[in-house]
């Protein structure tokens, strides 16, 4: 789910963090979803009113997903809750250590899936090789082995949202995320039921 709050100039806003003031609305972390919503006026529905929504509205989701993970991936490898590389993160899939492997989604295919093998642990691709190299100081990253935890927790359901509001039509998802078609009182804006009674940017919506 992902929710939304108005701005002063009434243009709807992701809040990502779910940190903004106000009452917002809230909708699937779906691509289909969130093009439905702004073409048929659900924001404004739940709004109770006019409102604008931005035309990059869903990349500006995509950017703002992919900086949370970056940087909680950046917290686990400071905090020594990562490691990268193939070597690496064999070595704690061996021991047991991995709670969550990340690839890089340019990554070869058939190198991850070697890596994997069968073992059951969650592995999610929401960045590039040179997205994750930056992270651990390399030109490029494939392969990042995460600890159980509450980091790796929050990597993994940033990841399934990402993957959400970039799946196209008729594609199919991996493993462990939703698939279209699910709970119809999900796919339309509604408010939601916090509401801290400050005159905040999303104070005028219903």
């Amino acid at each position: 789910m992902i929710r939304f709050v108005l701005g002063p100039d009434r243009t709807v806003i992701a809040d990502l963090a779910e940190k903004l003031p106000g009452r917002g609305m809230w909708l699937s972390a779906r691509a289909d979803v969130l093009e439905q919503a702004a073409r048929r006026g659900a924001f404004a529905k739940a709004a109770r009113g006019e409102v604008h929504v931005p035309p990059d509205l869903r990349a500006t989701i995509e950017d703002g997903l992919r900086g949370r993970i970056r940087d909680l991936v950046g917290f686990a490898r400071r905090a020594g809750q990562a490691v990268s590389g193939w070597q690496a993160a064999r070595e704690w899939l061996q021991a047991g250590r991995a709670g969550l492997l990340v690839q890089a989604a340019d990554g070869s295919p058939a190198e991850k899936a070697r890596l994997v093998g069968h073992r059951t642990v969650p592995v999610v691709g929401p960045l590039d090789a040179a997205a994750l190299g930056v992270l651990f100081g390399r030109d490029r990253a494939v392969h990042v082995a995460v600890a159980p935890g509450r980091l790796a927790e929050r990597i993994a359901a940033e990841a399934a949202r990402l993957e959400g509001v970039t799946l196209r039509s008729g594609t199919a998802p991996s493993r462990g995320s939703r698939k279209p078609g699910g709970d119809p009182a999900e796919d339309r804006a509604r408010p939601d039921a916090r509401d801290d009674g400050r005159d905040g940017a999303a104070g005028a919506t219903g």
